[in-house]
């Protein structure tokens, strides 16, 4: 339950919207789930088309979260719950935004390569992706070249977004964009690689558009790119 700093239950709904708006960054801040749930459906419920709800109330929290876990004021933990709690909210958005036809930045296919079941880090990437504002299709753990180019040819994403977590895996990232170069489509998706053991240099040199030392690196950089190729598509 929300609480004032005097130890006051907060009412939600006796909220007026600026407050509410507010009082939602500092639940999704806590993780609390529930509280955000009953944030969206009270938004919703005063006329709050769904799309505002998600930009306003659940981007603009998981911003703060963004920021802080970029920082070191947050952790890994804090972040997940953070991001536990905006999945709930969006939960209840999705069916309806997908009704109205809203806009999203961009999307994102994103799996472990092979070899590799390591998926906290490419879970919170998911999950402050779609914070952000993104369509994430996640592939899970030991995906094979073969997983990612089905997926890319169903999903058509913008960008791919591959994990690693062990040194033995991490030449598989190279794996999948050389076929992705030998089949012509290598130029079609914005390629996002990231993991402990990786750096910038291994990034370039397998031929990844850009290494993401973490989540909050990941968003910053996807949305940066996406603008750079739509401001290109615009000028051509």
């Amino acid at each position: 339950m929300s609480e004032d700093e005097s130890g006051e239950e907060i009412i939600l709904s006796d909220l007026d919207d600026a407050e509410l708006v507010e009082q939602m960054f500092d639940d999704l801040y806590d993780g609390m789930k529930e509280e955000i749930e009953e944030g969206v459906r009270i938004l919703l419920g005063r006329g709050w088309p769904p799309y505002r709800v998600l930009t306003e109330a659940l981007v603009g929290g998981m911003k703060i979260v963004g920021e802080d876990f970029r920082d070191g004021i947050l952790f890994v933990p804090e972040v997940l719950l953070a991001a536990g709690a905006m999945k709930g909210g969006m939960a209840i958005l999705k069916p309806l935004l997908a009704e109205t036809g809203a806009p999203t930045i961009g999307k994102m296919v994103i799996g472990t390569v092979k070899g590799d079941i390591h998926d906290i880090g490419k879970n919170l990437v998911s999950m402050m992706m779609e914070g952000a504002g993104f369509e994430v299709v996640d592939l899970g753990i030991n995906n094979a070249v073969e997983a990612y180019l089905e997926a890319m040819e169903a999903e058509k994403p913008d960008i791919l977004g591959m994990s690693a977590l062990l040194t033995t895996t991490m030449p598989y990232m190279k794996v999948v964009i050389d076929t992705l170069v030998a089949r012509g489509l290598r130029d079609d998706y914005i390629v996002l690689v990231g993991g402990a053991p990786l750096n910038e240099e291994f990034g370039r040199a397998i031929g990844a558009d850009a290494y993401c030392r973490d989540a909050a690196v990941a968003v910053e950089t996807a949305k940066a790119l996406i603008a750079r190729r739509h401001n290109r598509a615009a000028a051509g």
